[in-house]
């Protein structure tokens, strides 16, 4: 699925048409992510993003919070959310900037975050795959829609498997325990 790798930062297609903190009304977004026990942190324009892996305006996590400026894209966001969501609880306990996992557990994030995106009307599952497309996510099948409705059963089994998802596709809200 998600061919780019942690070594170079993705290719950013068109990243002015993609939805921003600043477009939104922060409060349901902050109560999404206190489901999993994360506290948005909104870091002042013009300030580097702490924890941030790519730098930029991409979110960055420090133990259980999720560092964002207004210029931060929700697609960002919520990937790292859902990072937190899938790492184990040894990795979650020291987690400063790198939220590693290997490459099916990078499938189970991208997969979440477009559940996830779902639960969030200011964002909804089509505007977050169009968002993936125009910020540079790589997919086999070319597009992330492509990809989650014919490719992603194994990212599905990964996230089921871990109970951070239901049988009816939905999120459990809760964190990996194993």
């Amino acid at each position: 699925m998600n061919e780019s790798s942690k070594q170079s930062k993705p290719h950013i297609a068109d990243n002015t048409a993609v939805l921003r903190l600043a477009d939104i009304d922060v409060a349901p977004l902050s109560t999404l992510l206190s489901n999993y026990e994360l506290e948005l942190e909104v870091i002042p324009a013009g300030h580097d993003i702490p924890g941030s892996y790519w730098g930029d305006e991409e979110a960055g996590l420090i133990a259980n919070a999720l560092l964002v400026r207004s210029d931060t894209p929700i697609h960002s966001i919520l990937h790292e959310a859902c990072h937190y969501v899938c790492m184990d609880e040894c990795r979650r306990h020291g987690l400063d900037t790198d939220a590693g996992g290997d490459y099916d557990e990078e499938n189970a994030v991208c997969y979440l975050q477009v559940l996830l995106a779902d639960q969030f009307n200011q964002m909804g599952m089509h505007r977050m795959f169009r968002d993936m497309d125009r910020w540079g996510y790589t997919f086999r099948l070319g597009s992330a829609r492509a990809w989650f409705e014919g490719d992603a059963e194994d990212a599905l089994a990964w996230l089921q498997q871990r109970n951070l998802v239901d049988r009816y596709k939905q999120p459990s809200f809760v964190l990996r325990k194993d």
